[in-house]
Order: C-alpha cells, then structure tokens, then sequence
C-alpha cells in the first residue's frame, strides 16, 4: 500500500513506465516511449568496497568563498575516466557541500585535448549531468627558460618542465630552474630540495630527466651541506630497501633476519640499486648478494 505523496510520486512510474515520455512533453522535451522496460533494484550500497581515489583533493579557501579542487594526473586517454571523474565530483560534493572543480593536469597533447572534452551525461534529449574539466597541458603552461622568471615562481617552472618534458625547450626549462634554485637561501634548502625532487619525478623517463640529474649532481652540489647531502643520500637508500625487501617478499624469497639488517643498513642506493635488479630473477638472497664475478662462475 502507498503510505505517502513520496512513494506515490515515483511509483506511479513503475505503474506506467510510459508515464515518463507523455509528462516530459510538457518540460518540453520529447523522449521516445519505451518498448519495454526492466525494473532493477533502487539499492545502490556498493555490497564489495570499490576503492576510489582522487589524485589530489584540497579545500581552497578564497574571499569570494571556498570549492573543492580535485587535481587528476592522465597519462592517456581512458574511456572509463569520465565516469569515475563525475563519481568523484558528485561524491565530494554531497560529503562536503562545498563547489568542486576538477582539474586534469596531462603531459601528453593528444590527452589534453582529449580530457578537455566536455561530457554529457544522459540521454540526448536531456542531459542530467555535464562535466567540464579544466585541463592544463603542454600548450596552456608557458615554457619559462628565463632564471629571472623562474625565481619569480619556482613551482610553476616545475609544471613547465613536467609538462614541456620531451619538447625542444625543456632543456631551457631546467637549466633556468637550476640557477633559480641556486638563487635560494641556505634555510630554503629543505623549499629546494622537494622541488628537485617533484621535478626529477615529473620529468619521468625522458632524456630531459638524465639532463636534470646532471645539473643536480653538478651545479648544485655546493647548495647543500655535506650533511644535507648525506641524509638526502641515506633518504635515498631507506626507499630502496624499503622497495627491495618488499620485491623479496612479492616473489617469495625467504629473508633471514641477518639478511634483513644487511639490506636495511645499506646506506648506498647504488648497492641497493644492484642488489634490486638481481632480485627480479634470483631465487635466493645468496643470489642477489653475490658479486657479478661469483654470479660468472657459479654459472659455470
């Protein structure tokens, strides 16, 4: 039995699923009436946790209010993305109750223009939802090979050269960011550092990132203290055991405690560095410890 206007209001179109078609004529919009219809469940509760995870999510607060800034990384195009895009702005937006924008941040031109598309969602006779994104690619971000301009604003010279990576000016790029870094203070030395790291991670795996290592290891040596440079060094080497006990355990390769303290104190991530490539085939720590020489000859 109908108890309320609120259940009658909505079940009156699982009485007549052919409702729908007649009443949206008088909002002006013409949907085809249905050939048949299926009545699924109204349970949305999600019955297995899917995990959802936006890039980077912050609460900007600004004199004309506050809005949520959802930031997406893409590397390519993917069909599904837009989808779970409008998941996440609609999420937020129901948590929160605060204005979301979603910004797509691509160092591919071709996903740029893609992202940048906007997306209706709905039938094309009415569309419930759009979802337009702000995108930042190679061609909206300046390239900033000026070291004036990049002392100006360190972070969006960053962006350039993330974005700029496998194009003519990126060297440009780098070698301005590297005298700007020059131009630091010695108490900005932690300020340099993170933005030599985010900029060696933008660069990924592109003939601009061995050029910034380069600069790194030549022009900034005298930036950083003896010290700073050797905990920079041991920070280093703790990630890559963490990585290569981890890598041990993923494959199945038993580790002893001696082994585990040798491995953790390491304090060189070259070593460490060898020791991890040999461990994506060995089958036992004796393997990943032995010298190349001792490799050779247990191999004949």
């Amino acid at each position: 039995m109908v108890s309320s206007s609120h259940e009658a209001l909505h079940r009156i179109f699982q009485q007549d699923p052919g409702l729908f078609a007649r009443a949206a004529r008088h909002l002006g919009v013409a949907f085809p009436p249905p050939v048949s219809t299926v009545e699924l469940s109204t349970d949305l509760t999600e019955t297995q946790p899917l995990e959802r995870r936006v890039d980077t999510l912050l609460q900007m607060n600004t004199e004309d209010g506050s809005f949520l800034l959802a930031v997406e990384s893409q590397g390519r195009p993917a069909p599904d993305k837009p989808a779970s895009w409008a998941y996440y702005l609609s999420y937020v937006y129901a948590k929160y109750r605060i204005p979301p924008v979603l910004l797509v941040v691509c160092a591919d031109r071709g996903t740029a223009e893609w992202a940048a598309r906007r997306v209706d969602i709905g039938p094309r006779q009415w569309c419930s939802l759009s979802l337009r994104p702000l995108v930042l690619g190679p061609d909206d971000v300046p390239v900033i090979d000026s070291p004036d301009e990049a002392a100006r604003d360190i972070p969006l010279t960053v962006l350039s050269a993330a974005l700029h990576r496998r194009d003519p000016g990126a060297d440009a790029i780098l070698n301005a960011l590297a005298k700007a870094l020059k131009g630091l203070s010695a108490d900005d030395e932690n300020t340099a550092t993170t933005f030599i790291e985010l900029t060696e991670q933008g660069l990924g795996a592109t003939q601009a990132a061995e050029l910034w290592r380069h600069l790194m290891a030549v022009d900034l040596s005298f930036f950083q203290s003896q010290t700073a440079q050797q905990l920079r060094a041991e920070g280093r080497a703790e990630g890559r055991a963490k990585d290569l006990l981890l890598l041990l355990g993923h494959r199945g390769v038993e580790v002893s405690e001696e082994d585990r303290e040798r491995i953790v104190g390491c304090g060189d991530p070259d070593v460490l560095g060898l020791w991890f490539r040999k461990a994506l085939t060995a089958t036992s720590t004796a393997e990943v410890f032995a010298s190349d020489e001792q490799a050779g000859a247990d191999a004949g």
